[in-house]
């Protein structure tokens, strides 16, 4: 079966990160895991890299590809940040969030990690910064906190993003407390209920093995669920 692979959406002007090694053009020069360029046209993609030269290719050869807007932000010591992009340098993986300790003459940040480490980096040479206030759904795996205030828009959100899956994520990540604030009470459940398990690939034969199906499980979280208009 032929499959389409799913392209980032590409703004001239947009930077992006290549998460492995890949060729560009035919004097195949290698942007190196971590490389940041500049977009200058669509579709067939003409881009900058960080030493001055200038590649065309085909976006749809290349994988490991991340695409985002430069933006500015401005932080000040106690402000919570995550980071957008693995550090390894530094051991912090991404979406990582911390602290802001200190900010030095030089502009070097000190942060508290969460797990409890410090960190200290060049927000130049490390500009995968975000403030860490809110994070997606998706993002927030692996993440916990004594309370989380979850924000459900019915009719913005798109019909793969809100479901059961995304649901327990969300409320599972707080320790104490889980409150929901939406624009509809009304469908709410619905929307969260919608499930997104997925069934077997393999069809069962006469005489074949048995394969059981994706199973969807289901947790009740009864203490501290609050629900906001």
């Amino acid at each position: 079966m032929e499959r389409t692979a799913k392209l980032p959406h590409y703004e001239v002007g947009n930077r992006s990160r290549f998460s492995v090694d890949c060729e560009i053009g035919k004097l195949e020069y290698m942007v190196r895991e971590g490389e940041l360029i500049h977009l200058m046209s669509r579709n067939r993609l003409t881009v900058e890299l960080q030493n001055g030269t200038h590649r065309t290719y085909d976006p749809r050869r290349q994988q490991g590809v991340s695409v985002f807007p430069e933006e500015l932000r401005s932080s000040s010591v106690g402000d919570r940040i995550q980071f957008t992009a693995p550090a390894n340098s530094l051991r912090v993986a991404n979406r990582e969030l911390g602290t802001i300790e200190s900010i030095g003459e030089d502009r070097r940040l000190r942060l508290n990690m969460d797990g409890g480490r410090a960190v200290e980096l060049d927000p130049r040479q490390h500009p995968h910064l975000d403030h860490g206030y809110a994070m997606t759904s998706h993002s927030s795996q692996g993440q916990t906190a004594d309370r989380v205030l979850i924000h459900v828009d019915t009719e913005l959100g798109a019909e793969h993003l809100l479901n059961s899956r995304m649901a327990y994520v969300a409320v599972s990540r707080g320790r104490y407390d889980a409150q929901i604030y939406t624009n509809n009470a009304a469908t709410l459940g619905q929307e969260l209920s919608r499930d997104v398990s997925r069934s077997p690939a393999i069809q069962q034969e006469p005489g074949a093995i048995k394969i059981e199906p994706q199973t969807t499980h289901t947790n009740q979280i009864s203490q501290g669920f609050g629900l906001g208009l």
